[in-house]
């Protein structure tokens, strides 16, 4: 039962209770009752006070989907302490200046965040928790800490880094009290409990992992971390441990389907199939709906700022009933119903075709620098915007600076508004020209990005993966399409596009690998 005025901890402790011989977690060829994984996270939780000297108020998390990860973020909540996870590939000098800005007091580290702990992240305690046979640390377990639970609503339960335009990073603070609706949806709108099984494909920097976590283990659920490569071949991760619950980036359907890894019918144990974190083109949707034919699949939508998704869009069970799209993507449906949500011009007036702004319970309070708090909200008087000034109220909207249009009743998202670009004076969205370079049927995937010439103005590159399609043919498809100035100058065919820590295309790796090419 999840509660108003309840915490993470709160739930899991509960779930933990209620389900303590069922299965809560599968990791790295390990499995945990609930019974064993509460044991060693209250053993954790002294050994971080005996670490530190006193209960850490902030513990940064450099590890990577391993025992010491989920036992560590655990462990930091029995504390009543926030959580801040950190890539373990992330560079030192960033690592240390996200320390410094979250008042990180103590650092835990698994066998893949080392480095960033040899390398020096600052004046802070870390503790390794290494995942080596000899003396594992989960196997000389410390007495359970046994002082009360101290925790509320209106702490911070985490804080993730999302990159910001002047280089540094935005510390996105999330409290207890964003989370209590949201968890409660999606545990009653996906059906899950105790036998589910639910997976793992993000990394904990990534804030859908919130999801994995605590939706399984707060219903007495199967959480199973996916391994590396898991993510590569997510039909025999899926087979190997009968996953019910499904939740990934798009792009790992591509990288499937490349591998022609994607059968029909190949994963029949899936109940639901959930997307976020980019946009899901209703071909990625087609390849996973027959290879997944007794699942529901869902198209999600949500910045961090307001708490892992706040949009959903369920595919009709029958194909034909799909709906077409103006950019040939899966519709990313409506804001919950706890929420509101607002489209607003360029001009600030409300409209059916602009920025989709959000407030409500799942909206965080502003940035941990109240700097950049400036251009992310808006405030409205009736129906004119007026200037936003100062902290955040329960009022004001987030601007998510995604572009959205309502089309049969549906929100459909059409990229970002930093997207659009002016080349020869013309405004340019990047997104309508990768929507119709998708209507070729070869193409697998596209990304078309503006890149500077040293020289005059920026030219169009259009980055495609396909099955087997020359330059000359997609050209020919945006020519029956598009006007001139909206043709890409150049194409280049690739093998795979790029993706980050977080399985997203990664478009900066993208234009610098074409700017050194």
């Amino acid at each position: 039962m999840i509660e108003s005025g309840s915490t993470l901890w709160h739930w899991f402790s509960d779930s933990a209770h209620r389900h303590a011989q069922a299965p809560a977690l599968r990791v790295a060829g390990q499995q945990l009752t609930y019974a064993e994984l509460l044991r060693l996270t209250e053993s954790l939780a002294t050994r971080l006070v005996r670490t530190h000297g006193t209960p850490p108020r902030v513990v940064g998390l450099c590890a990577s989907r391993s025992l010491a990860a989920y036992a560590g973020y655990l462990a930091a909540l029995r504390l009543s302490a926030t959580v801040v996870p950190l890539a373990p590939d992330l560079p030192v000098e960033r690592a240390r200046r996200i320390c410094a800005a979250a008042a990180v007091d103590l650092l835990i580290t698994d066998d893949s965040g080392q480095r960033v702990a040899d390398d020096g992240p600052g004046p802070l305690d870390v503790l390794p928790l290494s995942g080596a046979p000899h003396h594992p640390w989960w196997a000389e377990p410390d007495r359970p800490w046994s002082e009360p639970y101290s925790g509320n609503p209106d702490d911070i339960a985490y804080i993730l880094f999302t990159s910001g335009s002047t280089g540094s990073p935005k510390g996105v603070p999330i409290r207890h009290r964003n989370l209590t609706g949201y968890l409660a949806h999606c545990v009653t709108s996906y059906e899950v409990g105790p036998g589910s099984r639910l997976s793992q494909t993000f990394e904990l920097t990534f804030d859908p992992s919130v999801f994995d976590m605590f939706v399984a283990w707060l219903s007495g659920a199967l959480l199973v971390a996916a391994a590396p490569g898991d993510t590569m071949a997510p039909v025999r991760y899926v087979n190997d441990n009968g996953i019910t619950h499904w939740f990934s980036v798009p792009s790992v359907i591509s990288l499937a389907r490349r591998l022609r890894s994607l059968k029909p019918h190949s994963m029949p144990t899936l109940r639901y199939s959930l997307f976020a974190g980019e946009q899901l083109t209703l071909g990625q949707a087609r390849a996973w709906a027959e290879a997944a034919p007794h699942s529901i699949l869902e198209n999600l939508y949500g910045p961090t700022e307001l708490t892992v998704t706040c949009t959903r869009y369920q595919l009709p069970a029958d194909p034909a009933r799909w709906p077409r799209t103006s950019n040939d993507t899966v519709p990313i449906g409506r804001v919950h119903a706890h929420l509101q949500g607002m489209l607003r011009r360029a001009d600030g007036a409300p409209a059916d075709d602009g920025e989709l702004c959000v407030r409500g319970s799942q909206r965080f309070d502003g940035y941990l620098d109240a700097a950049q708090d400036d251009d992310r909200f808006v405030t409205y008087d009736g129906e004119r915007a007026r200037p936003f000034t100062g902290r955040p109220g329960p009022a004001d909207w987030y601007r998510t600076g995604d572009r959205v249009r309502w089309e049969d009743g549906a929100l459909v998202h059409l990229g970002r508004l930093d997207d659009q670009v002016k080349i020869h004076g013309y405004r340019i969205e990047l997104g309508e020209i990768e929507s119709v370079l998708r209507r070729h049927p070869g193409v697998v995937d596209v990304v078309v990005l503006a890149l500077p010439t040293g020289s005059g103005p920026a030219e169009l590159h259009a980055i495609y993966t396909c099955e087997d399609v020359d330059s000359a043919s997609l050209a020919r498809v945006v020519a029956d399409h598009l006007p001139p100035y909206m043709a890409p100058s150049r194409y280049h065919r690739v093998e795979c596009l790029p993706v980050n820590s977080n399985g997203k295309v990664d478009r900066k790796r993208l234009a610098a690998d074409l700017g050194a090419a």
